[in-house]
This record gives structure tokens, sequence and C-alpha cells, in this order.
């Protein structure tokens, strides 16, 4: 059997494994399983590459290849090691700019490669593989400006923007059917200046509060950029990786779209999260304080406790000691779970993963439908770094950016203790009024420092 049939049947096997990776990642439990099944596809995917450049022959080839493998090697190995989990959200969208970069220089390959001697079906490969790349390539920079706090994360509302973006995407219709009649240079030019000012403005015009749904959008458009470039190369694999990571990034973020009330569309359209204009000022009164000694007696007398976690628990890294005051409450006889929204955090997921790694048991871990109207019934509430996501503003304000977006009501339980550095703002620039109800109080400083401290003042409690 020569190599490139074995490479072939190679391809087939980890495109089965990575189907098998995203089955197991669906769920907690198979999480791990899932991963190495993931690892296990990759792995065998560029042994079978690597396989298939040596049997060619060519010396140059080969050359590139091992040393670009080795270089992504060493750099991913030590971005793996030094990455914070608070800084997760930022370095996957940095990651999904690659695809798109490396979906343009494919696509200019193709054009370069094959020139007019290609065929109309290639031809608008080529175009098609370059506007979803660079698209991708200058959305996801600007995702991670955002998330990096290298940008403002206000959503940016140019003049006629709709106007702007329903005009880019017929321009490239007319350019590509140009191109498919006679592919020239300039054409190729103008449609990758066109899709990365696209990616840009679409990008930049989504509020910072809603970056979970988009970079779980960006996720999707990387995954069709992989496809794309798959159908230029003739390579199976990575049309059918392309094609389950774009579809999985999709359906991801049409759950969140529906968890968090908004338009599907208006995702793509870049004009989601600033339908509402901003909200007024308003005085909402004065809040009130409570220490860590109080809460520690407030949690003791408590038989229910929800905790609420947001961005805030992963800047301060306080997901062990928050573990930490979660066993010795259910040591006490206090029934604790976590309420968990959509898109806390700064990607999907990212609070059940800090979770799951402080060793929090799946099965106290809901989801905010699964644990909303119980809110009414429990004791006490921690909100520990949330700010948007338990806005009731959202459900009370027609005039709020957020309005309408579904939050945890956590205002509806009889005690609420909110963990904050400040009363600044949340992240998408909105007051909250939580802060001055009359059943919650404030605890400030860093979330890592008070919850050490509440749990020492709670070990010092015989159980």
């Amino acid at each position: 059997m020569d190599i490139l049939s074995i490479s072939g049947a190679a391809y087939l096997v980890a495109a089965l494994l990575f189907i098998l990776a995203l089955a197991g990642l669906s769920k907690h439990e198979t999480a791990s399983q899932g991963w190495a099944y993931g690892v296990a596809g990759m792995s065998l995917a560029l042994v079978a590459t690597v396989l298939r450049v040596i049997d060619a022959g060519e010396a140059t080839s080969i050359v590139v290849l091992l040393s670009t493998v080795a270089v992504g090697a060493v750099i991913g190995l030590w971005r793996a090691k030094v990455v914070e989990m608070t800084g997760m959200p930022e370095l996957i969208a940095l990651l999904h700019s690659f695809v798109g970069l490396a979906a343009v220089l494919i696509g200019w390959n193709g054009h370069l490669d094959a020139g007019s001697e290609a065929d109309g079906i290639h031809r608008a490969e080529v175009l098609i593989g370059v506007f979803i790349g660079a698209v991708t390539f200058t959305g996801s920079l600007v995702a991670f400006l955002k998330l990096s706090a290298r940008m403002k994360s206000a959503p940016l509302t140019l003049p006629g923007k709709n106007i702007f973006n329903v005009g880019t995407l017929v321009a490239f219709v007319g350019l590509t059917a140009a191109y498919v009649l006679e592919p020239d240079l300039a054409l190729l030019i103008a449609v990758t200046v066109l899709a990365l000012l696209l990616g840009w403005h679409l990008v930049a015009s989504i509020g910072g509060g809603d970056m979970p749904v988009v970079v779980s959008m960006l996720n999707s458009y990387s995954g069709w950029a992989a496809a794309a470039s798959g159908f230029l190369l003739e390579n199976d694999l990575l049309i059918v990786t392309g094609a389950l990571v774009g579809s999985s990034g999709a359906y991801l973020s049409y759950i969140m779209c529906k968890a968090m009330n908004r338009s599907f569309f208006s995702v793509i359209a870049g004009g989601f999260g600033i339908e509402a204009g901003p909200a007024n000022d308003h005085d909402y009164g004065e809040h009130r304080e409570i220490s860590a000694g109080d809460t520690a007696d407030l949690l003791l007398s408590a038989s229910s406790v929800v905790i609420t976690p947001g961005y805030g628990m992963a800047v301060a890294q306080a997901q062990y000691p928050v573990a930490e005051l979660t066993r010795l409450l259910r040591e006490k006889g206090v029934d604790v779970r976590f309420g968990i929204h959509p898109v806390a955090g700064r990607l999907p997921g990212h609070m059940n993963v800090l979770l799951a790694e402080a060793k929090v048991p799946y099965d106290i871990v809901l989801e905010m439908d699964e644990i909303n109207d119980d809110l009414a019934e429990t004791d006490v509430v921690l909100v520990i770094g949330a700010n948007d996501t338990v806005n009731p503003a959202a459900a009370e304000d027609p005039g709020s950016p957020i309005a309408g977006m579904p939050v945890l009501r956590v205002w509806e339980a009889r005690n609420v203790v909110v963990f904050k550095r400040s009363m600044a703002a949340g992240y998408a620039g909105v007051q909250n009024p939580l802060f001055f109800r009359e059943n919650a109080q404030m605890l400030f400083g860093d979330a890592k420092t008070r919850i050490a401290e509440i749990v020492g003042a709670l070990s010092k409690v015989p159980t």
C-alpha cells in the first residue's frame, strides 16, 4: 500500500477521532476522554501529513514543513505553560486570527500557482477562502484587542454601518463573478482589502459584554476558513475538520444567542448588543457594605446558598478558596449550589472550566435555567465577580443596553453579598441597581483574599 493510501486512511481515522472529541467534550464526565481523542486525532493527522511530504521527495518542502512544525510546537507548549485562565479568551481569539491568515495565504497561493489556467470552480474557491479568512483574521484581532483591554470594549457606531456591511457583501459577490470570468490580481487584492475592513468593522461594532458570543462565532468562521482551504488544497481532512468546527461553533453561538434573547443574525451583521441606547444616569441611593466576618455569620445561619461567579473570580484566581468555602459549608449541612450564566466570563464555559479545575463537584454546578426559579427560595446568594449577568436592569429597564438579556435573578434571594473591588460598572459599561437593593450588601476587596478570610472564620466554627 502506498503512502497516499495510508495517509488517506489516517485522515479518515483522525476525522472520526475529532468527532469523538466533540462528543466527549460535551459533558463534564467525559471531557478528559474527549480531549484525549482530539490530541490523538491531531497527532495522527500531523504524522500522515509529514509522511506525504517525505514521500514526495522534495527536500525544500520537507525542511520547511519540519521547521514550521517544530517552531509551532515550541511556541504552543510555551504559551500553554504560561497562559493564565484569565488570558484564555484573548489567546483563543488570537489563535482564530492565525487560521484566518492561513486561509488568506492559501487562497493567494492558489491564485499565483494556478493563474488563468484554473477552472471557474477553483477561482471561486480562491476568492471565497480569501474572503472568509480575511474576515476571520481582522475580526479575531479586534476580539483579541477588546478582550485584552488594548481596545475599548464599547461598540463602534459608525454612521451607515449597516449600509457598509451590506455594500461590502454585494461588492464581494460582484467581484467574485468578475474573478471567475477573468482571474485578475487586482480583483483578488480588492476582495482581500474589503474583507479585512469588514472583519474589523463587524467585531468592532459589537459591545464588549457580548464578546463570549463573538468568540464562539469567530470559532465558527475559522472552521469555514479551514474548510475553504481544504477545498483549495484538495485535503479531505481539512474539509471535514473545518466543517465540524464551523457547524459546532455556529450552533454554540445560536444556543448562546437564545440564552441571551438576542438575534443570531445580528451577530453576523455586526449589530449585536447595540439596539438599545445608553441607559440614563440614575441615582439608586446608597449601597451597604458588609465585612468578611459578618458574611461568614450570614452563611452559617443559612440553609441554602447559591454562588454566581463571573470574570472577577477568574481575575482574582479565587476558584480554589471558593471550592474550599463550598466544602466547608456542605460539611456544616448547608445546601450549596452554583448558578452559571451562559456568558459568564469572557469565553463560553469559562466559569465551568475554572470550577472543574478547583474540583468543585459537577452535580452542584447548574446552568441559569436550572437555578433561576430556585433563587427566590435561597437564603444567601454570593455574587463573586459577576456584574452584567446579574443586573436587574436587563429585566426591568427597557432603555438599558442589555435590555432583554436573560440574567440570573439573584435579587429575588433573601440576602445577596456582592464581591467586588469597587462600585465601577461592568464590562458592558452599565451600572447595576442590584448593588443598591435593600437585600444586597457589598464586600469590597480582592475576592480571593475576602473568601479566604471567610473560610478562616468558618474553620473556627465546630461542624
